[in-house]
């Protein structure tokens, strides 16, 4: 069919009425439909609901425990603003543990909406003493894409254990961790000083 035969068909449908709209907010305010600009520096609260999947362990009896885990989950803001919200984070870590000492350090992809990525990294031995309530360890925001490329910032994090989902496999655990976030978005020829 030709499109001025797909257009003579009849009046607008709600469908095509609501396309019309979008397209109208996305040409004269893309910043309304689209999301605001991330400031270039901030703080903000957020929570993320982890569940925790063994990828597979070694270990030595009486000596140690290294397992891998795969961390799978979205994130929630605190404070109920839009940075930090709803973003799918992913996270592959190893639990180690030896003797009285445990740790766990990974790395995490926190991806939002706009499929735009925050990377970081973290550790557990690493503790914000300014942060009593945050001491699980830290987040060190490494950098990202698209309105995140040149982020970098701290996120120390607490661990909170929560019931499992249903379904899960053997072995998976649940977590939310609570983070406390600061960042700086330095501009690409201030990052590659």
């Amino acid at each position: 069919m030709k499109m001025h035969m797909i257009a003579a068909r009849g009046p607008p449908t709600m469908l095509g009425k609501t396309a019309l709209l979008t397209g109208l907010l996305m040409a004269f305010a893309p910043g309304v439909v689209l999301g605001a600009e991330l400031p270039k520096t901030g703080s903000t609260s957020y929570t993320s609901h982890y569940v925790f999947h063994p990828l597979g362990a070694v270990e030595l009896p009486g000596v140690g425990k290294g397992t891998a885990l795969e961390m799978v989950g979205t994130t929630e803001n605190t404070k109920g603003e839009p940075t930090f919200d709803k973003m799918e984070a992913k996270c592959f870590a190893v639990n180690v543990e030896t003797g009285a000492k445990k740790w766990i350090d990974g790395a995490c992809a926190m991806t939002d909406s706009d499929g735009d990525v925050v990377f970081s990294s973290f550790d557990t031995r690493e503790l914000d003493k300014t942060q009593p309530k945050m001491d699980c360890g830290t987040h060190i925001i490494r950098g990202g894409t698209g309105k995140y490329k040149g982020i970098t910032g701290l996120e120390p994090f607490a661990c909170v254990n929560v019931a499992t989902p249903a379904g899960e496999p053997a072995g998976s655990f649940a977590m939310d961790i609570p983070h406390n976030t600061t960042w700086e978005i330095k501009s690409q020829s201030a990052a590659s000083e």
